[in-house]
């Protein structure tokens, strides 16, 4: 049978049948004990655990018994992060869930072919929480609706859960290759290579924007203790909010929406992305299947929904995504009709990488602006310049990249935008179009954690600024010797959330030499 997940906006109502049958099986998976591995609080487990905040979050008690040590290696934090493995391993994550939601529904008499329905916050009008997870009480009952989590504060951590739309962005869209570079380039649509990675260092494209930014401004932090995060806002709760499968809908439809351009956005062919990390002696991919059976899977079976069973009802942007060919015209280059249709070789071959500066130490968030500046060499930065400009035998201009290397910190719904080049005295308010992008650190406090995966090294977010580098050029205001980068959280950074960035640097991506 093929399934079909459509818009959960656009269903015919806040409690449409597909939301109240989803409803319906979300509590009857509650009401299982967290060790059996159909039971909600084992499927939230699976995307990360961590018995302290579990307990705090009131999703452990002293009753709860736990599945033995053999389950939890082969089902539990497995969720991959950081990682060219991030969407394959979520899509799998998605179908077994989608199948056990949907085997609880029939045993309660509801339809055999419901479909997890998506949330596409990008859509005009859609960017609110869906009402049916807005209210304590349903059609079923009175202030006990399964949809409904205390622990979603939103953006302005007052319980108005919203995705503002000026904060998201598909620029990650645009990105011609799945798999990125960690050495200060793109990190790719889909992330960069890496074994089989819990919590991976640098976060790919789609997953810093959106995922991880939604996952920061839906969850929030509880106001009363902005230590405490919302469900969605850390790694190892997200999966206990019902809202978290919806938003992971979208970024996976998001996946085959950046697929419809089959000629230049590939999948990777590497046969370790291929086989998975189990292919390279690594942690395999698996999930515990409702009739009892675990399910094994690899990359290389997520790649046709087709054969997956199931499709989207809308492929198409929510917001438009400039082509390649209007940078090209405005730095001035020629560009033929049948690039223009094609998009052809406006990012072809580049895979140079070379460091055009860096902030000479660590800068500290705390506050509400943190203003410090990146430090150019003067060689580097004259090469970008060439590159951007025409008839100097470059054939395509260089990509330039923001990095914030090694965050750390221990409040993973620090939000904070970034922009870069604001001339002195102004505020960031003023210069929309200097913004480099918006970040959260989901996942910072496990990355900053010297006992975890990577001894503490952090995060690392990359943000392209080509668009910003193009702008100072055609200004003739690139040849400078420093560029000022701000840092503008969301909320003001306590002193105690130990928030800061290892090193702020740019490179330029482009083609040898």
């Amino acid at each position: 049978m093929a399934y079909l997940r459509q818009n959960v906006w656009e269903l015919g109502g806040d409690w449409a049948d597909p939301i109240l049958w989803y409803a319906r099986g979300v509590g009857a998976m509650k009401a299982l004990p967290l060790a059996e591995p159909s039971a909600w609080r084992f499927y939230g487990a699976m995307h990360g655990f961590l018995s302290p905040l579990w307990k705090e979050l009131g999703y452990l008690s002293k009753t709860d018994k736990l599945p033995s040590s053999g389950l939890q290696k082969q089902f539990w934090k497995q969720c991959q992060h950081g990682s060219w493995y991030f969407l394959p391993w979520h899509r799998g994550y998605l179908i077994a869930f989608e199948a056990t939601v949907r085997a609880e529904i029939v045993k309660l008499g509801g339809p055999s072919d419901w479909a997890l329905p998506y949330w596409n916050y990008f859509k005009a009008g859609e960017s609110a929480l869906p009402p049916a997870f807005a209210s304590a009480d349903w059609p079923d009952g009175k202030g006990n609706n399964p949809l409904f989590v205390i622990q979603r504060y939103g953006p302005n951590n007052d319980g108005n859960v919203y995705v503002p739309l000026n904060e998201v962005n598909l620029n990650a869209l645009t990105d011609p290759d799945f798999t990125g570079v960690a050495s200060g380039g793109s990190p790719g649509f889909g992330g960069v290579d890496t074994g089989f990675m819990h919590s991976g260092t640098v976060h790919g494209g789609l997953e810093t924007q959106p995922h991880d930014y939604v996952h920061g401004l839906v969850g929030g932090s509880n106001p009363k203790n902005t230590q405490q995060p919302g469900l969605m806002s850390d790694p190892d709760s997200a999966g206990l909010d019902p809202i978290f499968w919806l938003h992971h809908g979208n970024i996976d439809r998001l996946w085959e929406v950046w697929r419809q351009n089959p000629a230049s956005h590939l999948n990777p062919t590497d046969p370790k992305w291929l086989g998975g990390p189990a292919s390279h002696g690594g942690r395999a991919f698996m999930m515990p299947m409702p009739d009892g059976t675990t399910w094994t899977y690899k990359p290389s079976d997520m790649v046709d929904l087709a054969a997956l069973g199931y499709s989207y009802d809308d492929y198409s942007e929510a917001v438009a995504v400039p082509a390649p060919a209007v940078r090209l015209e405005a730095l001035g280059f020629t560009v033929s009709a049948g690039e223009k249709a094609a998009g052809a070789h406006i990012m072809k071959a580049q895979n140079s990488v070379e460091m055009v500066g860096a902030t000479k130490g660590a800068v500290s968030v705390v506050g509400t602006d943190i203003a410090t500046s990146v430090v150019l060499d003067k060689t580097v930065r004259q090469k970008v310049s060439a590159s951007l400009t025409p008839g100097l035998g470059k054939t395509a201009p260089d990509r330039v990249f923001l990095n914030l290397e090694n965050v750390r910190g221990t409040v993973d719904s620090t939000a904070f935008h970034v922009y870069v080049g604001i001339p002195d005295g102004s505020s960031p308010s003023d210069h929309p179009e200097l913004l480099a992008g918006s970040i959260a650190l989901f996942g910072v406090r496990k990355a900053s954690q010297p006992d975890e995966e990577h001894g503490g090294e952090g995060l690392t977010f990359v943000l392209e600024i080509t668009k910003i580098v193009d702008k100072l050029h055609i200004d003739n205001s690139l040849d400078v010797d420093s560029l000022n980068v701000r840092l503008v959280p969301i909320h003001e950074v306590s002193k105690d959330a130990n928030v800061s960035v290892g090193r702020i640097s740019i490179y330029r991506q482009g083609l040898s030499g």
